[in-house]
């Protein structure tokens, strides 16, 4: 099995994009291929790790049989744990330790050849910039549902906060004017919602809708929706669901 070894990245720049293949490859698993992923993690196998290569694929395999391996190892045993505990929870917590794994694999390059305190600054704050699998996978930091990211692409995943006062109304600025007492408290709340097309956070002032189908949020602009257009919409699908092929 092949961790992705047989190329070295020497530079931050060749770091980073193994960094991000890695990472596509993982978010796949978690989210469009969840149900084959959810499949090969059978708990009545042995010690099973999930594995990100640069090419932007995943696997489910064994651990390396070498020690120590070439590269750092990913969490073992992630199969143990499938029917344990809700789906959901399941899928967050192999996304944490596929961040940590991601986070070793590319400071083990970095210490490997070398880098220099600066590149591994500019090196962290490459991969900081993106959102972690964890948040991802389950929208943002709060607790999210999964049972249709399956269906949905990268990190349009479904949010369980359906109906909770804390997201951001379905037409923001129409409902914000009602609720000029809550404002503070609910600027709090809503600074936690990310947009599912740019990953920025929610804003008071900005136009939000909410999509139908995987009940993600995203900023108007985003979605090309204006305030007058989304009051003819009944059930807004945003560009991802639209584009989404039924199942055969």
């Amino acid at each position: 099995m092949d961790s992705g070894g047989h190329y070295n990245p020497r530079t931050v720049e060749e770091v980073f994009r193994d960094f991000k293949g890695r990472r596509a490859g993982m978010i796949k698993a978690l989210t469009t291929d969840v149900e084959e992923f959810y499949q090969q993690c059978d708990p009545e196998k042995e010690n099973l790790c999930l594995y990100g290569f640069p090419t932007e694929q995943w696997e489910v395999n064994l651990p390396a049989e070498e020690v120590p391996p070439e590269l750092p190892e990913p969490a073992l045993g992630i199969n143990f744990a499938r029917d344990g505990m809700q789906e959901k929870d399941w899928l967050s917590l192999v996304a944490v330790h596929s961040d940590a794994w991601l986070q070793s694999v590319a400071f083990y390059f970095g210490a490997r050849f070398g880098f220099d305190k600066a590149d591994r600054k500019r090196l962290f704050t490459m991969i900081n910039d993106l959102p972690t699998i964890f948040e991802v996978v389950t929208g943002s930091a709060k607790k999210q549902t999964k049972e249709k990211s399956s269906e949905n692409n990268g990190n349009k995943s479904k949010s369980s906060s359906k109906g909770r006062g804390s997201e951001p109304p379905k037409y923001s600025k129409q409902v914000k004017d009602e609720e000029e007492g809550l404002d503070e408290e609910d600027d709090d709340e809503h600074g936690e919602t990310l947009c599912g097309a740019c990953g920025e956070n929610y804003a008071s002032d900005e136009f939000w809708i909410c999509c139908d189908i995987c009940e993600k949020w995203f900023h108007g602009k985003c979605v090309k929706i204006t305030p007058a257009r989304a009051e003819h919409i009944k059930h807004y699908k945003c560009p991802s669901c639209s584009n989404k092929r039924p199942r055969p």
